[in-house]
């Protein structure tokens, strides 16, 4: 197990994609720590099965992501996956979401960033994985808070690879299109109804519209490339943005 003796911190790592990850860093020797909300009941089982740590720290404000860096102590790697989203038009886009969404997708990587940075710097070895989108590469309408999160994300990723690039950090992004959740499965019925298509509507014109190989990536897949990322094969590839999106960014 490559990263034995290695600790690493995911956001947003309760469910979705970033327990794909922690699952993937875990079984490869990380000492994990898990940051979400969730059932407490069902946090508990995931601390039992990856023998984490978890921390419930609100990271839409610079306290709540000190708060985090501090409980979670100096880190080996660092993912920044926490994220929401809203969907509304530009000029009814409630600016509660707008700053909510920034402060979240975005600005909390910064501060998780420049907290993790300094133990890197000094041991001489690091790894941080922004979970970007290909909204970090395209736009699609009525996600403007969303997709300038996520071109920022790239941006920020870009510009602390090359900060750290002869110090033995690496930083990248990766950018998956539609990820197969339960948040992404539990759209579909309700599209279903308001649409009047059938699941298989749904999934193909819908959801899987902009992706060629009508397939869903999964969560397994994105902490299986995180964990690659963070093997010594890998200690060249920074500042680089990774799709995982089933060709749609190539169209």
């Amino acid at each position: 197990m490559f990263l034995s003796g290695k600790r690493a911190l995911v956001t947003g790592s309760t469910s979705g994609i970033g327990l794909g990850v922690a699952r993937a860093l875990h079984a490869e020797g990380a000492q994990v720590v898990l940051n979400g909300f969730g059932d407490e009941a069902e946090i508990a089982k995931l601390v039992e099965e990856l023998g984490a740590s978890h921390i419930n720290a609100d990271l839409t404000t610079e306290e709540g992501c000190e708060e985090l860096m501090t409980g979670a102590g100096p880190l080996d790697i660092l993912v920044n996956n926490a994220g929401m989203q809203h969907v509304a038009p530009i000029d009814e886009f409630p600016v509660a979401k707008w700053n909510a969404i920034i402060a979240l997708n975005l600005t909390a990587a910064f501060h998780t960033t420049r907290l993790a940075v300094p133990h890197m710097k000094q041991q001489g070895w690091g790894r941080i994985i922004n979970t970007a989108s290909a909204h970090s590469l395209v736009a699609s309408p009525f996600k403007s808070a969303y997709v300038a999160a996520k071109h920022g994300i790239a941006g920020l990723t870009k510009t602390a690879a090359l900060e750290l690039a002869q110090t033995g950090v690496t930083v990248n992004c990766i950018s998956p299109g539609y990820v197969w959740t339960p948040l992404v499965e539990n759209q579909i019925p309700d599209t279903m109804k308001a649409r009047g298509m059938t699941r298989e509507q749904v999934i193909n014109d819908v959801l899987l519209a902009g992706e060629p190989t009508k397939k869903f990536t999964q969560v397994e897949e994105v902490g299986a490339f995180a964990a690659f990322l963070c093997r010594e094969e890998a200690a060249n590839m920074t500042g680089g943005n990774y799709t995982m999106d089933g060709g749609w960014t190539a169209q």
